[in-house]
């Protein structure tokens, strides 16, 4: 087995990590963004793969990258995992539906809830204990179906017509439409900003710029808000207009 895995804020990599070292000690887990990831999932006869969901669907960068390396998935069999701060429906289901499309068996998945990333939203806050023990309990899902999987008694969810309506009717047909493309409303506050660079450094899409001493947003947002919840002034948002609780994995842990 090989994972990959896109995350934003961690919690993508976490579970991933979990599932994998359950399953095999041994396995190699791997970023969308490591140059090494497509060859590996190449030479790799099962695959794990993991991903935060955007409004019960997969982010447009995730998809981008599916389709780019549309050639690695071929007879692949995958084992789909979607993190979810809220009921997605049929998170892991959109990815199986977007794998499958080039040639991959999605054999499993697994939706893990966890805390949400969106830090600019006072709404889908929680307190720390409480996500703490939310963490811990889908660490223990992660595991459980890992070692279904080795019995071949893949766990599936997410996948079916049922799933499927309840994440369109859910969110998917009302919000679905922000993930079609990247998005353009990144904001950074130019009086808080600092010019430290961190944000630059972590976009995976580069869209972030530091000029003249402050850094400065462009028009490919992933919203995976890695930088919103890693900005040491709390200068960046997205959604909301100033940042509630920055949510990275290493506060639950």
């Amino acid at each position: 087995m090989v994972g990959i895995y896109f995350s934003g804020t961690g919690n993508s990599k976490y579970i991933l990590e979990c599932f994998c070292s359950e399953y095999d000690p041994d396995t190699k887990v791997y970023s969308i963004e490591d140059e090494g990831a497509a060859e590996a999932v190449k030479n790799a006869k099962l695959v794990a793969f993991s991903y935060p969901v955007q409004y019960s669907t997969v982010p447009k960068i995730v998809r981008d990258y599916i389709h780019e390396h549309k050639e690695i998935w071929d007879g692949k069999y995958v084992f789909a995992i979607a993190t979810q701060g809220l009921f997605s429906g049929d998170g892991a289901g959109m990815l199986a539906r977007e794998l499958e499309k080039c040639g991959a068996k999605v054999i499993g998945s697994l939706h893990a809830k966890m805390p949400d990333s969106i830090g600019d939203v006072k709404l889908l806050k929680h307190p720390l204990e409480q996500n703490r023990e939310t963490i811990r309990k889908s660490e223990e899902k992660a595991r459980k179906a890992a070692r279904l999987l080795k019995e071949r008694r893949a766990r599936k969810e997410g996948i079916g017509f049922l799933p499927r309506m309840a994440g369109l009717f859910g969110q998917r047909l009302y919000f679905g439409h922000m993930t079609k493309e990247y998005s353009k409303n990144l904001k950074i506050d130019p009086e808080k900003c600092v010019g430290c660079g961190v944000c630059e450094r972590l976009c995976p899409m580069k869209n972030i710029s530091v000029e003249e001493g402050k850094a400065v947003p462009h028009d490919r947002c992933a919203m995976c808000y890695r930088c919103i919840n890693r900005c040491p002034q709390k200068a960046i948002t997205l959604l909301g207009k100033e940042v509630v609780d920055q949510s990275v994995i290493e506060k639950y842990l």
